[in-house]
């Protein structure tokens, strides 16, 4: 059982009985009040978010969830197939399990499924990837001055925000948390 100062960023806690990953916890000590942490949850098996608040008292369990690799192999539609790297058993997910990693998945590339009850309930990824840009507009000459990012399309589809140098054809590392441009690969 997990106290109120055990609820931290990226703890995967059972509340009503469901599956919850926490995606932000805060700590408020307000004057003549009893400690709270104000939280968001993310449901793993919908995928909605929603705020809870923890006071001292209350006790909740750590989620027996593991992280099993899996390849993924195609999508058909809105149906993602993913095959276990050790039993060779394939899985196929809804778009709504897989979420954002759908933007960066590409056929044959390795997988964290989370599986809560032996249920798979969302896709993680690496967080630093490397894809090939390929459509770049051309940085206008003289827009200079700042940081000043354009979008640029990498394999897969995702729409990214990088450097004005970068080119259609080269190759970028990006954070798949955020999905923003981490460097130059």
């Amino acid at each position: 059982m997990l106290g109120m100062t055990d609820i931290k960023k990226g703890k995967v806690i059972v509340l009503d009985g469901e599956p919850f990953a926490v995606t932000s916890a805060e700590f408020l000590r307000k004057q003549k009040r009893r400690p709270v942490v104000r939280s968001v949850l993310r449901h793993l098996v919908t995928g909605q978010t929603r705020e809870h608040t923890f006071m001292q008292s209350d006790k909740v369990a750590e989620a027996d969830v593991e992280s099993v690799p899996f390849q993924f192999l195609f999508r058909e539609g809105e149906q993602f197939t993913f095959m276990n790297q050790t039993t060779f058993e394939q899985v196929e997910l809804s778009a709504a399990t897989v979420g954002e990693a759908a933007l960066y998945l590409l056929e044959g590339q390795e997988a964290q499924l989370v599986l809560f009850d032996g249920k798979p309930v969302a896709v993680e990824l690496p967080i630093k990837i490397e894809r090939k840009v390929v459509m770049a507009p051309p940085g206008v000459r003289g827009d200079t001055s700042s940081n000043v990012m354009k979008e640029v399309e990498i394999e897969g589809g995702a729409m990214v925000k990088a450097p004005l140098f970068i080119k259609k054809g080269d190759t970028i590392v990006i954070d798949t948390r955020t999905g923003a441009y981490a460097a130059r690969a």
